[in-house]
Formats: C-alpha cells, structure tokens, sequence
C-alpha cells in the first residue's frame, strides 16, 4: 500500500503514551493509515471498527479494569506487556474517550483512533483528551502524493517542501513534473480516485464519496435533520467558491437564519468538507465566517456540484496545497485591491493562468504597502520570470 506523507510524521510519536487520533474527510485514507502504523508496532495489538456495533460492546462494561483485560486478552498480550489499541471511526462511540484516557492513565495502554472530523471531536466527545492526544489531519492528497500515487515520484520526496517550491527550475523539471496537474485539478485528490485509470469509473467513485457524507456524516448529529437545507447551502456554495462569502446573501436566497448559516458552515468546515480562508488582518476576531473566503477542500467534489472556470479550478487547487505550508489569509482592500493568498504573514501569491509583468508589478507593490517582502505569481504557464512558481512543485 502507498504511503502517505502523514505517515512519516506520526511514526516517530508511536511509543509516546498520548493517544494518536488521526482525523480528516471521509474516505481519504484514515483506516489505511492505521494499518499501516500498526504494522510498524513492535508488539501486539487489536483492531476495532466502531461502524459495527458489535465492536464496541467491549467497551459499554462500566468497570475500566474489566475493559482493560478483556483488551488484553483480545490482543494477546503478556501481563506487563505494552499492547496497541485501534480503533476506527471513534465518533460512533463518543464514551469512548473516557476510556481511553483511563486505560492510558493507569495501564500506559498505546491508541491510535480515526474520527471523521473536528466536529465531532469538538462537539460530540464529553472528554477532550487534553494532553493526552496528538491530533493529526489527514487531507487529500497532494500532488506530491498524486504523482506517488501514480509511480511518478518516489516516496522520499513525500513532505512538503518550500524549498523546492521557491526555487528555480529548468523547463526539462517543469513539463515532468507538470505531467497530472490537469487531471489532479479535474479529479483531486481521494486516493481511490486517484488510483483508477477510467475517467468515468473516478467520477462514479465522487459520487459515491458525495452520498457518503450525507449517509454517514449527517446522520450523527440531530440538529443537522434539514438534510435538504445543507444540501442546498454545498449547491449555493458552489458557484461562489474562491468568493468572500455573504452570509447575509445566503441566508436569503434560502430563507433561513443566519445563525443556522453559520451553524451549517462551521459543520462543513469541520469536516473538512470545506476550507473558510481569513482575510489578512492584525486583527484578533478571525473567527466569523462571514469575509471569509470559501474554497470547496477536493476540486473533485467541486467538479461534481458545479461548473468552474480553469482559473477558479487553479486557485482552488493552490489553496489546498498551501495548507501544507502553514497559516493561509487574502487579502481584500475595499473590492478594489486583491492578493488572493498570503502565506504565513511572510508570503503572497497571486494565482494567474499566465504570468504576465503587470500583474507581478501590481503584486509587489501590494506586498510592500503591507509589508510583505516575498510575492509570487503561480501560474500554470512555463515562464522563467522571476518571482513566477509553478503549481505543481507545492
């Protein structure tokens, strides 16, 4: 099975005592990835798939001590001897993490859980597991990730890395790498569609990935029942992906609240099904959705909701892979003046189809007047100006 750059960052924190939870959308590969790490566990453990009711009877005993060795027992481990605990799609159980935090806390038990969202682990869990967690997101994959996927990048190339991203290169390492950009941006980034040569089977497996989120995800909370009401806020949203978003507007067009808005944003975002970008600014209220931009988190989806320009499919693309970076802001003066990205309050970059010099002339002078001496335009166009970076090496 092919890795994935998460991998590499969580395997050293094994054989700490907190707890690993890996969470992220549906379907981009969380149950593979604890799969894979158990494997690398030198010792016993056993599996739980919290889909299946059965799995977590086990756990319903109020007695912790019996829970404890009735997982001892179903690992086949020694007394004394440290054991592994998985277990997938955690936010079916939500008792669960009393558990666990008492197992680590008296019996140094190691977990590694998925969970389908922040959502459910902000909202759902009566217990935090504060300080006994680490957190991990697994997104779609990157185009690193595509392209390893597809046996055209090797696997120690995986992480992410600005230093090759802000570099030069020769057009002979532009057009190879460049080679899936199109198709990345047509299908994103699941690893099952990425895996599937067919074009018509890839869009077939969007669909379904689509129906999941409506089957599975929605079903677990009950103030989310207007299934129709979220269904057509993801249709509304389509068209203004990349956009700064009118709460007001929405709530209009409808009619409905606009706390119910926000309520429904703020479950999308937490599932990673969508990313709310802020505006750049010093200020410290970034927590309203309303001036936030949208981008839909798998140009996949995107795809399958609504039509798009190339340029509004390019930028979105850019914004996904620039999570991987760090921190990502616009900025917006007034309508009148637009970087579409500043990364880490150090960087900005403007998307464009082609680099031309009045578009990198506007951007410099909007990168000093905030003081941001690095600005770039990406741009899916061979060029060898400087301050031009090219997608597909983010």
């Amino acid at each position: 099975m092919f890795k994935r750059a998460l991998f590499y960052t969580i395997l050293p924190q094994l054989l700490h005592k907190n707890a690993i939870v890996i969470t992220g959308m549906r379907q981009v590969g969380k149950t593979t990835l604890m799969h894979q790490l158990a494997n690398t566990w030198d010792g016993k453990y056993s599996w739980f798939d919290f889909d299946n009711p059965l799995d977590y009877m086990l756990f319903e005993n109020v007695n912790y001590k019996v829970i404890f060795e009735d997982l001892q027992r179903s690992a086949g481990a020694k007394n004394g001897e440290r054991f592994l605990v998985c277990i997938d799609e955690i936010q079916n159980f939500p008792e669960i993490t009393k558990i666990i935090k008492y197992l680590i806390d008296h019996y140094e038990v190691k977990f590694i859980v998925t969970g389908s969202s922040n959502y459910y682990l902000r909202n759902v869990f009566p217990e935090s597991l504060s300080g006994r967690k680490f957190l991990f997101v697994l997104h779609p994959l990157s185009y690193r990730e595509y392209l390893y996927f597809n046996n055209l990048l090797p696997e120690t190339e995986l992480q992410p890395n600005a230093g090759e991203a802000f570099n030069t290169h020769s057009l002979v390492s532009i057009h190879q790498r460049r080679e899936l950009y199109d198709q990345y941006m047509e299908f994103g980034g699941f690893p099952e569609v990425a895996l599937t040569q067919d074009y018509t089977t890839k869009k077939l497996i969007l669909k379904n990935i689509f129906a999941s989120f409506f089957e599975k995800d929605i079903k677990v909370f009950s103030e989310l029942k207007e299934v129709k009401e979220l269904r057509d806020l993801i249709i509304l949203l389509g068209p203004r992906n990349g956009n700064i978003l009118d709460v007001t507007r929405l709530s209009s067009e409808l009619g409905i609240n606009r706390v119910k808005i926000y309520n429904y944003l703020e479950f999308l975002e937490g599932i990673f099904f969508l990313k709310l970008i802020p505006k750049f600014t010093h200020s410290i209220d970034r927590s309203v959705a309303g001036g936030k931009k949208v981008y839909f988190s798998d140009t996949g989806i995107l795809n399958l909701v609504t039509k798009t320009s190339t340029g509004q499919l390019l930028e979105t693309t850019v914004a996904n892979q620039l999570q991987h970076y760090g921190k990502v802001a616009y900025f917006n003066k007034r309508n009148t003046a637009e970087i579409d990205f500043i990364l880490n309050d150090e960087i900005a970059l403007e998307v464009k189809q082609k680099a031309i010099e009045p578009d990198l002339h506007k951007l410099e002078k909007l990168a000093h007047n905030l003081s941001i001496q690095k600005y770039y335009i990406v741009s899916n166009t061979p060029d060898n100006q400087d301050h031009v970076i090219f997608p597909w090496f983010l």
